[in-house]
């Protein structure tokens, strides 16, 4: 995850006066606003449940205005802070830190709480409408179209819900998945003022094995049936005329399970693929494909009429990968025994590709660590032991201007 403070803006509250807020950048897109009190309130949270010692030190608090560059200051002291408690476990995946970015972004878009309905789509375009609370989290959205469509507890998990984007050519591209902190709701509103977006239920887990699972229940089966056909259909996973006949005939019979099946045999099923980019490797401004899954990203570069040429980097020999810009990724990766290389992409969806990445890295370790899926029963239980009450309380409603800024550098570190 990777959290920027760009800029920063003058606002004017209800008694007229006049303080700064600081917009706060979740994988490059704005998500909320708040100001130096607010998050000060949030780190005297963090404080009290992991001890000051656990946490970065915090900008000082001042007594007179701030000046133009003292501001700026700031800015850039609480941008690092909130880089640094994102990437330690215990405090970036804490109820702490999640209330208080789903509260800021509720209140920087002065939601109130109402019943709506939300449209969630298939991948086929199937349409699936629940009944929600405007300011849901992710997880009550995806829980409330489990329950609807009857998935069962122990798969809900197995699945994900993404912000996905008409293009122009008529073609949906993936722009992220959402995340717990945020309401998609919301999410999907200020998404559709820069375009059309929809919120797509996708499987979320990478490692095919786990197709094992959903294919002994009729409903999930059904889920993965979708996505597969989709995935073939729009040329994502490759399959050669034979291939492709016997999964028209398959889906002729309606056997569903054996195209699935059939499916995990051909080339880059269950991966993700990105539009056309440029690549340092192996030489500069190389145009290429880049697709993610399998433990690796999947370079295909044309090298002549008609030949394609491919190199894998597996996550396990990337040192660390660090987004520069908004539109670069560029990783460090262990070419041979003592051998370290950067490798750079240029990409509009560079941000997605850091976050297929972590994903990827995620999955490696629960499985190594013997973890499981987490289940809706595993959210009740702690909402219960902490009395179903958020930790955090709402901040100060403010102005925003959402804006699409360059990131700042920030290393992400994967597997040694």
């Amino acid at each position: 995850m990777h959290f920027s403070i760009p800029d920063t803006q003058e606002v004017k509250d209800e008694s007229g006066s006049v303080y700064t807020s600081y917009n706060i950048h979740v994988n490059g897109v704005f998500h909320c606003s708040a100001r130096y009190k607010q998050l000060r309130q949030f780190h005297e949270q963090l404080r009290r449940e992991f001890g000051a010692t656990s946490l970065p030190p915090f900008p000082p608090k001042k007594l007179l205005s701030l000046a133009a560059h003292e501001v700026e200051e700031r800015r850039l002291m609480l941008e690092r802070y909130i880089q640094l408690v994102s990437q330690d476990p215990a405090t970036g995946s804490s109820d702490i830190f999640n209330s208080f970015l789903h509260s800021a972004q509720q209140d920087s878009q002065k939601e109130a709480p109402e019943r709506v309905s939300l449209d969630v789509f298939l991948m086929n375009g199937h349409k699936i409408t629940v009944s929600i609370t405007s300011t849901d989290q992710t997880d009550d959205v995806l829980e409330a179209v489990a329950s609807q469509i009857e998935i069962p507890d122990d798969f809900v998990y197995y699945f994900g819900l993404y912000l996905v984007k008409k293009e122009d050519q008529g073609d949906n591209s993936i722009v992220r998945k959402l995340q717990d902190f945020e309401s998609p709701y919301i999410s999907l509103r200020t998404a559709n003022t820069e375009g059309v977006n929809r919120i797509v239920l996708r499987k979320s887990y990478w490692d095919s094995s786990f197709d094992d699972d959903l294919l002994e229940n009729k409903v999930t089966m059904n889920l993965l049936y979708v996505q597969t056909v989709s995935d073939i259909e729009r040329q994502w996973v490759l399959a050669t005329k034979e291939q492709l006949k016997h999964l028209s005939t398959l889906q002729q019979r309606g056997s569903k399970r054996e195209y699935v099946r059939l499916a995990r045999t051909l080339k880059y099923y269950g991966y993700v693929q990105f539009r056309p980019c440029i690549t340092d490797y192996p030489d500069p401004n190389t145009r290429v494909i880049v697709a993610a899954g399998g433990k690796e990203l999947n370079f295909r570069v044309q090298v002549g009429q008609n030949q394609i040429k491919e190199g894998n980097f597996k996550i396990t020999r990337m040192r660390c990968w660090r987004i520069t810009t908004i539109l670069e990724l560029s990783f460090e990766y262990l070419m041979s025994k003592d051998t370290l290389r950067w490798i750079a992409i240029v990409s509009d969806q560079a941000m997605l590709l850091s976050m297929c990445l972590q994903s990827m890295v995620d999955e490696l370790i629960m499985k190594k660590q013997g973890k499981k899926f987490k289940k809706p029963q595993d959210r009740q239980l702690q909402k219960s032991q902490r009395g179903g009450k958020s930790p955090f309380s709402p901040i100060d409603p403010g102005n925003v201007e959402v804006m699409q800024t360059a990131l700042s550098s920030c290393i992400f570190i994967t597997v040694q």
